[in-house]
């Protein structure tokens, strides 16, 4: 089993690349294909959303066929199709086909792992170690900045992809290879059950939207964001995009491993996602009172968003303690779905907030509002969620 876990982390790396590797392409983007910052975030926004789309038929997947053949096979079609699809791009609206291929290829890998751990391991241990793998697959966050940075202008775009491609379609023969399907749960007595008797429960609703407004924001800043806010802010080339990326990258990193053992030092879930995520919206207030600080502290407070905006792993084991054993799979895609589909949703609405700034100050004054708003309604809604530890 740790081979398969080790593997699944891996095709994660490639995963948390792909979903944040946008920011640093965005000057060549603009410069060879004319895709602006609007025509990326919708790009980044589709990433997302059909990776959203695809956690119900990925939930009903990994219940039904398990995760090996569920994983294998998408990323390989999906991720090494789509890299290179985007490889061989010469329009923006190309750039947006690719990326939904790839992010219907990366849907199952991250749940796949989840899976493993709900049936092959002691409740208690499930947040640390849904934390390990998202901070471990956050590497790919890091290597979609400065290095991704140094690649693009060692070898170009072109060739980066070409070799993306190429990871992609041996990491998905690897996964092919080495993991394991859990065992199956004992079947219930009765109907097998669906998703929809997952949204009728109520204690999850909180939970779900919380998943919603706590991932989004990070995930779009990081992701989209935060490169074109150093370029136009601040006239920032793309080494220093990349090394802007790379410290709220290492920021995420950092939190979800933190997140990971908030439980047990907290004695609770819900708890370190309240104050954590208040913390956030502090961040992204201060962005917005001042989207012209300097270069420096406009860094430290997108890494601040980035490390308390990492609850991911948490919120996951909070609503995965509500959901019956036989729809595990089905479960913990649904909390992804509202995690990724929220991410995917906030980008797309942040182009039209983005354009309706008269100069790039107000552009990011009212982006950075509309995220810090997201955050606050998530916070509203989270305090009516039920508390619960394994």
């Amino acid at each position: 089993m740790a081979a398969g876990i080790a593997a699944l982390v891996l095709a994660y790396v490639l995963s948390q690349f792909f979903r944040a590797f946008l920011a640093v392409l965005a000057p060549v983007l603009e410069a060879e294909l004319g895709a602006g910052p609007g025509d990326l975030a919708l790009a980044s926004g589709i990433w997302f959303l059909v990776f959203a789309l695809m956690q119900v038929p990925v939930g009903e997947a990994l219940d039904r066929w398990g995760p090996r053949r569920s994983a294998a096979w998408l990323l390989a079609l999906g991720g090494g199709g789509g890299a290179a699809a985007f490889a061989l791009a010469s329009a923006p609206w190309h750039v947006t086909a690719a990326m939904a291929l790839i992010g219907a290829g990366c849907s199952p890998v991250l749940m796949a792992a989840y899976l493993i751990f709900a049936r092959g391991f002691a409740p208690a241990r499930f947040a640390g170690l849904a934390g390990m793998v998202v901070g471990l697959g956050s590497l790919g966050n890091l290597l979609s900045a400065a290095p991704l940075a140094l690649a693009v202008e060692a070898m170009g775009w072109r060739a980066a992809l070409w070799a993306l491609s190429a990871a992609s379609l041996a990491v998905a023969a690897l996964l092919g290879a080495v993991v394991r399907d859990p065992p199956p749960p004992p079947a219930p007595e009765g109907p097998r059950g669906s998703v929809l008797d997952l949204v009728r429960v109520g204690a999850l609703w909180p939970v779900l939207l919380m998943m919603l407004a706590g991932y989004g924001p990070a995930a779009g800043l990081r992701g989209l964001w935060a490169g074109p806010w150093a370029a136009e802010m601040h006239g920032a080339d793309a080494a220093a995009i990349g090394w802007v990326t790379l410290a709220m990258g290492l920021a995420m990193v950092a939190g979800s491993f933190a997140y990971g053992g908030a439980e047990r030092l907290f004695g609770s879930r819900k708890a370190p996602v309240l104050g954590g995520n208040a913390l956030v919206l502090a961040a992204l207030l201060a962005l917005a009172a001042r989207p012209d600080m300097p270069l420096v502290w406009g860094t430290a407070c997108l890494a601040m968003a980035g490390f308390f905006g990492a609850a991911f792993p948490l919120i996951m084991a909070h609503g995965r303690a509500f959901v019956p054993p036989h729809l595990t799979g089905r479960g913990v895609t649904l909390v992804n779905l509202f995690g990724i589909g929220g991410a995917g949703l906030l980008q797309v609405l942040s182009r039209p907030v983005h354009a309706w700034g008269a100069d790039p100050a107000a552009a990011y004054r009212g982006l950075f509002a509309f995220f810090a708003l997201v955050v606050a309604g998530g916070l509203g809604a989270y305090l009516f969620a039920r508390d619960r530890t394994d």
